[in-house]
């Protein structure tokens, strides 16, 4: 009896001092993670231990800097160029409807370029530290990434917009003329749940949709002339609008390498930055877990906190499978037709099963992808998660695309078969991975 007790008040302590602990060091300076001391692997650590071995050359530009020789050296498509015109960036002063940032990203890497920017902004997602934020000066001298720490971790690191890990934000914000934010369309990240009426504030957008959003508005007035800005957003009389075809009525597009900001990458952006988000949360999550479990005494200690460690897995990694899997999607009015070669070039990068189907591949009408799993699945990222997620995540999908689970079944029987056929032929580990002893 007395043992009995003491298991159930060392229980009671064990699941205390870890719910104290996790509020207390939750997060990127955890001693699991160490964020800020630890040494990133990411894309952009690996390009510039090329550079400084002399193994890649990058070719300054006159007009625009770094920015064509970054994309060539990291693989990143020129089609994934996004126009920003909403001051909601670390050069503010540079940035407006006559001059928006530019986005352009692949699987890995995210780069921001500004007109007459005296930087680059860069956000690369590193396996284990998740987004890596750098500045690359626009010095003729000789390129070299800065790691940024608290100037860019100020915004990006945000319980209520990148899940309290240092992350990506993609934001719909009602803009004034000059691009200076009245307020937010929606609370948080856009993501794939958010309606696309709701989305895009702020953004330039190019193509067509098949309804109409908030990319390429702007409000008439200016920011301080607005006094109650909840009010004024209750009561504006701006409506959603939508894409269009051309944009250089809109501003000089000659300044950009492209004059595109195409709406399919707009959606693929979204999806893939919330994806990010929530594979470091599951990884950052169980790390902690597990080496607070590994630093239990006794046997008593080392079972409770394993349960807590199953528990926590759980809870963290269960949205990184509804995000993949898309079962908050909402779905598109369609058809959406983009304005660059962003389609042909994304899907081109496969991989295809014997049939020819990728994940990759675009739908467009009904939805985003012909096949709703995430591409992200075969990222470093994922391949990097503790096994203990990947396991519970493995499992999850199983049972989805078996049809064995009723609280995600927004996939029609043809499509749960063909993604559990391209996922098995496609990523060797989906066969080989344990998913017996998961949470």
């Amino acid at each position: 009896m007395w043992l009995r007790i003491a298991a159930v008040v060392t229980a009671a302590v064990v699941i205390a001092a870890d719910v104290a602990r996790a509020q207390l060091d939750r997060g990127a300076e955890h001693e699991a993670i160490a964020y800020s001391k630890s040494t990133p692997v990411d894309p952009i650590a690996r390009l510039q231990a090329r550079i400084d071995k002399g193994e890649v050359a990058l070719k300054f530009d006159p007009t625009w800097g770094y920015l064509p020789a970054v994309l060539k050296a990291l693989d990143i498509p020129l089609s994934s160029q996004n126009l920003v015109f909403s001051k909601t960036s670390l050069q503010v002063d540079r940035i407006g409807p006559w001059a928006p940032r530019a986005l352009y990203f692949n699987d890995d890497v995210y780069l921001g370029w500004v007109q007459g920017g005296p930087i680059m902004e860069v956000a690369s997602v590193d396996p284990k530290l998740g987004t890596v934020f750098y500045s690359l000066p626009q010095d003729p001298t000789g390129p070299k990434f800065a790691r940024e720490g608290s100037t860019c971790l100020i915004c990006h690191d945000s319980s209520s917009v990148t899940g309290g890990v240092p992350g990506l934000i993609v934001r719909s914000v009602i803009p004034d003329r000059h691009g200076y934010a009245l307020g937010s369309l929606h609370d948080g990240s856009t993501t794939d749940a958010t309606p696309i009426n709701a989305r895009w504030g702020g953004w330039y957008a190019t193509g067509s949709t098949g309804a109409p959003h908030m990319g390429n508005v702007m409000a008439p007035v200016l920011s301080h002339e607005v006094g109650n800005v909840r009010q004024y957003i209750a009561s504006s009389p701006l409506k959603p609008a939508g894409s269009v075809e051309a944009l250089k009525d809109r501003f000089d597009t000659s300044a950009y390498m492209s004059g595109h900001s195409d709406v399919v990458a707009l959606l693929v952006l979204t999806h893939q930055a919330r994806v990010h988000n929530l594979m470091t949360i599951a990884g950052y999550e169980a790390r902690m877990a597990l080496h607070e479990e590994s630093t239990r005494l006794s046997a008593a200690e080392q079972s409770v906190s394993h349960d807590n460690t199953l528990r926590r897995v759980k809870a963290s990694a269960e949205p990184l499978v509804r995000a993949m899997l898309f079962a908050d999607e909402v779905p598109l009015a369609g058809p959406i037709r983009g304005s660059s070669s962003f389609v042909s070039e994304f899907e081109a990068r496969g991989p295809r099963d014997a049939r020819g189907r990728s994940l990759r591949d675009l739908d467009l009408e009904g939805r985003l992808f012909t096949y709703p799993l995430s591409y992200l699945v075969y990222s470093e990222s994922f391949n990097a998660l503790p096994e203990i997620v990947k396991s519970y995540v493995y499992r999850r999908f199983r049972e989805v695309l078996n049809g064995t689970d009723a609280n995600i079944a927004h996939l029609s029987q043809s499509q749960r078969h063909a993604i559990l056929e391209i996922l098995e032929e496609t990523k060797p580990d989906f066969g080989t991975t344990s998913t017996d002893s998961g949470p």
